[in-house]
């Protein structure tokens, strides 16, 4: 039964509405991988085992009725371990929550059952979100697929190594600083971050108010459009949702780029990463610049302060959302999380309030590259997927811990918000994946779902062997 887990969504999808396999039949294959690679990958920590087969018999019985929701009807789905799922535990990845049963379901989780896909389990996860290696002492740490000895990234690690394992067709992640992306580089699968406000955070759990975003991560550049098309949209509940015209993702993902105006900032991206990334990224761009698209490389002096910004706000708002943890349940966090959250507390008023204005004016100077370029290109991470035991990594005359530089290169756009996806566009000498990242204006998911469809159909993604 290989053959259905390796099968797109899109794939899946016509082959259940044509009636050639059935729902039943595509989880029960899903399920048996489960179970051969789980004791080696860890990606769940809930599997929902009895509750994705009563799902599976509703939509074979409602395909066979002619009854077809969407093109996630029957697919199965996997939710990282912050998505509320009502009466189902939801552990953010933490020994504090780890009995908490939501009352409520999230509106991601509302949205894909009602479009009829499978939810499948609760997917590992760095604790509360807050690491980009998801090696987690209450759960264990998830494996990548292409090399167990090796970190999926973080913090949607579970949700990516079950998606490039044939766990699950499609699952969902969140992004603060990277958590969507980072793992997609690393276990070589498509992660799309939106635009913030394009999708709902109802019944998520946060970590920082103002940058965190959630999206879809899949086997392909159609599949990411195929689960957008069922989550993205206004939600009343988010405060932070944004009331504008949704796009059907599907219409002109096969448009091509011809005459597409595509930026490389060549500061800040290639200060410090491995040659062969570099190479991989380079090559990707020249692809791209044969397909059609005017690439153009230029200086964006304003990405040197990124990290900073990022680092303030992010730390500063997740100390405050988890200030009672800290104060009454510290021994039960797990120590790289806690020194983390503790150097939010030490931060001040002052220096939150300057990183915002800083943050103004870093989004100006964004937006200006924006009208003169319809894409901005970028390597994902800086090298790939660290073994578990490297805590230093050495590029150069520069060695930086792990956990920074898996995030160095992709807390750039969640500073400003805008949509960008990570592909995979190479391996390195290791046969470890290398991630390309593609960023556009805010709403502009279409323009990089096109862009990164035409590279996926000229070149194709590496398969883990």
């Amino acid at each position: 039964m290989d053959h259905l887990t390796s099968l797109s969504i899109y794939e899946a999808s016509e082959l259940l509405k044509s009636k050639c396999i059935s729902p039943v039949e595509l989880l029960n294959a899903h399920l048996e991988i489960i179970h051969k690679k789980e004791p080696i990958l860890n990606s769940f920590i809930t599997i929902l085992e009895k509750q994705s087969q009563d799902s599976a018999l509703i939509a074979e019985k409602e395909i066979l009725e002619n009854k077809i929701k969407s093109r996630l009807h029957g697919i199965p789905i996997g939710l990282k371990d912050l998505y509320f799922t009502k009466g189902i535990k939801t552990t953010i990845g933490s020994s504090i929550h780890k009995d908490f049963i939501p009352e409520y379901d999230s509106a991601v989780t509302e949205k894909l059952s009602d479009s009829g896909a499978i939810i499948i389990g609760k997917m590992q996860m760095h604790e509360f979100a807050l690491g980009t290696t998801s090696i987690n002492e209450h759960h264990g740490t998830s494996k990548n697929p292409w090399n167990p000895q090796h970190v999926t990234g973080g913090s949607s690690g579970g949700s990516a190594s079950s998606v490039a394992s044939g766990q699950v067709m499609g699952a969902m992640g969140s992004d603060t600083g990277g958590s969507i992306r980072i793992p997609s580089a690393a276990c070589g699968i498509v992660g799309l971050k939106p635009t913030f406000g394009r999708v709902s955070r109802y019944g998520v759990f946060p970590l920082s108010w103002s940058l965190d975003t959630v999206g879809p991560m899949t086997r392909t550049t159609i599949d990411s459009a195929i689960m957008m098309n069922s989550i993205a949209g206004y939600d009343s509940r988010d405060s932070s949702s944004i009331n504008v015209k949704t796009d059907d993702y599907l219409i002109k993902i096969n448009d091509g780029i011809k005459g597409l105006r595509i930026g490389v900032p060549t500061n800040f991206f290639y200060s410090v990463i491995d040659p062969e990334v570099e190479k991989s990224v380079k090559n990707a761009s020249r692809k791209l610049s044969d397909l059609g698209a005017e690439v153009e490389e230029f200086s964006l002096p304003v990405l040197e302060h990124s990290l900073a910004i990022s680092s303030i706000i992010l730390l500063t708002e997740a100390a405050e959302i988890h200030l009672e943890n800290m104060r009454n349940n510290s021994a039960k966090m797990g120590v790289d999380v806690l020194e983390r959250l503790r150097q939010g507390l030490i931060l001040s008023g002052t220096d939150y309030v300057s990183a915002l204005r800083a943050r103004t004016e870093f989004n100006q100077e964004i937006d200006l590259a924006l009208q003169k370029y319809d894409v901005l290109l970028s390597p994902t991470l800086a090298i790939g997927a660290p073994k578990i035991t490297e805590d230093l990594i050495t590029i150069g005359d520069t060695t930086l811990s792990t956990s920074s530089l898996m995030s160095r290169l992709t807390r750039p756009f969640n500073v400003t918000g805008l949509p960008t996806i990570s592909i995979p566009c190479g391996l390195t000498s290791s046969k470890m994946p290398i991630g390309l990242q593609l960023t556009s204006k805010a709403f502009q998911e279409s323009t990089i779902l096109k862009t990164a469809q035409a590279y996926e159909r000229e070149v194709g993604f590496p398969k883990i062997a």
